[in-house]
């Protein structure tokens, strides 16, 4: 891979014992809860959950159940220092610190053509001093399509792929909509936010909310965006012209984006509800810069063993009151649980640029 992907290469029993705890412990007793189903509705589970994505989205064994095709990235956070004004987290200090991610597509086939209006994924692992970290799970929409994880459950059954035409039932997807409202406006703000022609130049979203703590305990709600300083891309074409671009950006110069924690106003602006979109005229606080330098195919050496799992956070981060969260750590615990006991040899996606 040579010297630029040094910052790849972990210790892979770290990384194993991240991903569990990621998928389990550090995400609080909330996960196990939930895939027990003392969380949510009683007849829904992680495992469900989980399940439903295999029949809709179809799987390969040993990879992740949605989001299967990616590439592993490195970098850096450049934090200036904005951020304290919100919140004691370590990551908010004035400094740099070290970053490895995931660029992903939706859908469980690890090895699909790219398709342009497919839902992209940023996962990030961030760590921090005193052996913290901070996991983040943003897509490249503004809302969640879902309001409930039972919502996510049904949709999923609802827009699975007609065996006959390969594609979603019209009058299934007609109903669904009709009974689920919110789903139905959040798509229309979606619809509104085409994706870009690229990963580099696309904005990525947080969708849940999460409250900044202060040293006076003081809570604000926030949101994060992720919004790119790159304007241009480099064009690819083929089965994997997504990541083939993205390789060619990342290796003509660093990616960057802002990472911009937009803050609610307490009683107007939802934090249980991703659906909903919090006014566009809402502060956001440039808190600084993700920086992203290498990428390689995934190795049990980087991020293919890591749980991007939104609720692992620092000190100084908590969670809202939106279940979505729990069921997410949940979900992305069993689909991990599910991915680690599989013996199927994994071969990572290896597009050009990238050995």
């Amino acid at each position: 891979m040579g010297e630029e992907n040094g910052p790849l290469r972990l210790n892979r029993r770290a990384l194993l014992a991240a991903a569990v705890i990621a998928g389990a412990g550090t995400a609080g007793v909330g996960g196990f809860l939930f895939a027990e189903n003392a969380i949510g509705p009683a007849r829904l589970t992680a495992r469900r959950i989980v399940d439903g994505l295999q029949a809709a989205n179809g799987f390969v064994p040993g990879y992740r159940r949605n989001h299967a095709k990616g590439v592993a990235v490195a970098g850096r956070f450049e934090s200036n220092g904005a951020g304290t004004e919100l919140s004691t987290a370590a990551v908010f200090r004035p400094g740099s610190y070290l970053v490895h991610g995931r660029f992903s597509l939706a859908g469980g086939k690890p090895f699909a053509p790219d398709v342009l209006d497919a839902r992209r994924g940023l996962g990030l692992r961030v760590t921090l001093p005193a052996g913290e970290e901070w996991r983040l799970a943003l897509l490249n929409i503004p809302v969640f399509t879902d309001a409930s994880a039972q919502d996510f459950h049904d949709r999923t059954a609802a827009y699975a792929p007609d065996p006959a035409t390969g594609k979603p039932d019209p009058e299934r997807v007609r109903a669904y909509l009709a009974a689920h409202p919110k789903t139905a406006a959040a798509l229309e703000v979606i619809k509104r936010n085409p994706p870009t022609a690229s990963f580099a130049t696309s904005t990525f979203h947080g969708l849940n909310a999460f409250e900044c703590v202060d040293a006076h305990g003081t809570r604000t709600p926030v949101r994060w965006r992720l919004e790119p300083e790159t304007t241009g891309a480099t064009g690819a074409s083929g089965d994997d012209q997504l990541f083939t671009g993205l390789v060619r950006d990342l290796r003509r110069e660093p990616l960057r984006w802002r990472l911009i924690a937009v803050v609610g106003n307490r009683g107007t602006d939802p934090t249980h509800d991703p659906t909903i979109p919090w006014p566009a005229e809402r502060r956001g606080i440039d808190t600084g810069t993700l920086v992203l330098t290498a990428v390689a195919s995934e190795s049990a050496a980087n991020v293919r063993d890591v749980n991007f799992d939104p609720l692992v956070l620092p000190n100084g981060i908590a969670a809202s009151d939106d279940h979505v969260l729990q069921a997410r750590s949940a979900a992305y615990a069993e689909s991990y649980r599910r991915r680690a006991g599989e013996t199927a040899t994994r071969q990572p996606l290896r597009v050009e640029g990238l050995a």
